[in-house]
């Protein structure tokens, strides 16, 4: 990897002759060209000497000496492995192509995979969801004990012998804080705008606000929303990851194979840099071109505020607690759909095209977080007592009148201008 001179404002970036879309000249370097040469049949043959060994279909009598639930757990197990084996091979590749278009088909499939999984939950009743959730992990299925961060706010407590500073100190080393700096470094280097990030930053603080009489983990005191989360944890994430934007897209980079680097230290960094994006360019939003074009970057954070408060719901509905592998397996994998979808998202603003369509990691992304959130709607009936507070009622609907008349003048200059232009 050769770090080159940025192009001058107005000139094309062009890719190295060598890339044809598999990896950066990957595809045609001697040393990994085998990566990228279809291997369907070979697959196929492992696959079913796997099928053979793993479901005892030349041993009848070994297999049948396993319980019926141990059976039915290995058989969904394996239904699910062939259907990402097909995907990783047949699947339709993305506009990604690093470290691998076969990683995202499988990124794909495990999308897909969790989708179906969350229709089947969908169509359960509560009690029946939190047990089946035990087949998932056998820690679940047990009521959890309410937490809230709201109870005290006072910074010193003179009567606490240990620590009289024990809410700072229990706030400070709490799980959320270095998932607070890791999610917002990750969403800084995914989305790759200032605005649209600190956006999200303030509107998911408010819809804690807004929900903090339904959920106990929402209750937070004004220092811990204000200055822990906004001020401290959120700005390192966004200042982080948006520096190493800054960082590497001051930079282009000629993306040569393995064979061309000239030191062992040259192909280790060649190697991991194989992990990292191809491209570091700044996403261009531009939410304020025109009302069309800000309702499509709102819907954007829309979707991603329901994405994160889905996760507190489902926990709070299906009884997980927030140190269960689950709620980090799905963490991990809704950051493996938010990359492509990210990309994909903005790739359809940018096109100009008449007949255009989102991709399918778009389409996969919203469809996932509808049928989340109709599991935390239809779970979560009969859950929450609380009314809204009639302030936030006033509030969001001034909110709400606000946005729409906004939106309207917006729209009607827009209009006068185009018609002037014209005539």
């Amino acid at each position: 990897m050769e770090a080159k001179q940025r192009p001058r404002h107005g000139e094309e970036r062009r890719p190295p002759a060598t890339d044809n879309g598999g990896g950066g000249g990957e595809e045609y370097d001697p040393w990994t060209a085998w990566l990228y040469k279809p291997h369907t049949i070979s697959v196929l043959l492992v696959g079913a000497c796997l099928l053979i060994w793993a479901s005892g279909a030349l041993d009848p009598e070994g297999a049948a000496a396993h319980s019926s639930l141990t059976s039915i757990k290995r058989g969904v197990w394996a239904m699910i492995a062939a259907f990402l084996a097909y995907c990783t091979l047949q699947a339709p590749s993305t506009i990604l192509i690093r470290p691998h278009p076969a990683v995202w088909r499988l990124v794909h499939g495990l999308a897909v995979v969790y989708l179906v999984a969350l229709t089947f939950l969908l169509f359960q009743n509560r009690d029946d969801a939190r047990q089946f959730m035990k087949h998932l992990h056998p820690d679940l299925g047990v009521e959890l004990p309410e937490r809230s961060y709201g109870a005290d706010c006072r910074l010193y407590v003179p009567e606490n012998p240990k620590n009289k500073f024990i809410n700072i100190y229990e706030t400070l080393f709490d799980e959320f804080v270095v998932a607070h700096i890791l999610g917002w470094f990750g969403k800084a280097v995914m989305i790759r705008n200032q605005l649209l990030l600190w956006v999200l930053s303030i509107g998911f603080e408010l819809m804690e606000l807004t929900f903090r009489h339904m959920l106990p983990n929402f209750n937070e005191c004004w220092w811990d929303s204000i200055i822990l989360d906004i001020l401290i944890c959120n700005w390192f994430g966004i200042w982080a990851g948006m520096h190493t934007v800054r960082y590497f897209d001051g930079k282009t980079y000629e993306w040569v194979g393995l064979s061309r680097q000239r030191s062992i230290m040259g192909k280790v960094k060649r190697s991991l840099s194989q992990f990292t994006p191809a491209q570091w360019d700044k996403d261009q939003w531009h939410p304020f071109m025109g009302p069309l074009r800000f309702i499509q970057v709102l819907f954007l954070c829309v979707v991603f505020m329901t994405v994160e408060l889905n996760t507190f719901f489902l926990k709070f509905c299906l009884w997980i607690p927030p140190r269960n592998p689950l709620v980090v397996y799905r963490l991990i994998l809704w950051w493996l759909i938010a990359i492509p979808t990210i990309r994909e998202y903005n790739s359809y603003l940018q096109d100009s095209k008449p007949a255009k369509k989102v991709g399918a990691f778009c389409w996969l992304s919203l469809a996932i977080c509808i049928v989340e959130l109709l599991i935390c709607m239809k779970f979560g009936h009969g859950l929450f007592h609380d009314p809204m507070p009639t302030w936030l009622i006033i509030f969001w609907s001034l909110v709400g009148i606000a946005l729409v008349v906004f939106l309207l003048s917006w729209s009607w200059r827009s209009h006068r201008r185009f018609r002037r232009k014209r005539l």
